[in-house]
């Protein structure tokens, strides 16, 4: 059974900005976390991101709002990725913040 995990994570930087710097920020990611995730596919439409990636031998969907004022993260999670959320929420949310705080 699956179950969402959403993050939403503030910022002042308009919608633009936070877009340039979550692609920027997510680039990195696919090098810095290669070891525990693959991104198979992103495709952005607009304002959001869909991606498909694996995690732990799982696949997950999921996408990136990019809003005026915040981003809002939703992946569907598998069961054993699902009974981690409670401890990947903070590690996202940190992650999330650096990328929207770097320049």
């Amino acid at each position: 059974m699956s179950r969402p995990l959403i993050v939403s994570i503030p910022h002042r930087l308009g919608r633009e900005e936070a877009a340039r710097r979550i692609k920027s920020g997510l680039s990195a990611a696919r090098t810095n976390y290669s070891a525990l995730l693959t991104i198979h596919e992103e495709t952005w439409s607009g304002d959001r991101l869909a991606f498909n990636l694996s995690a732990l031998g799982q696949s997950a969907v999921g996408f990136i709002d990019v809003a005026d004022d915040h981003v809002r993260l939703e992946v569907q999670l598998p069961w054993l990725l699902a009974v981690m959320a409670e401890k990947l929420t903070p590690a996202i949310r940190k992650e999330g913040t650096l990328m929207l705080e770097k320049k």
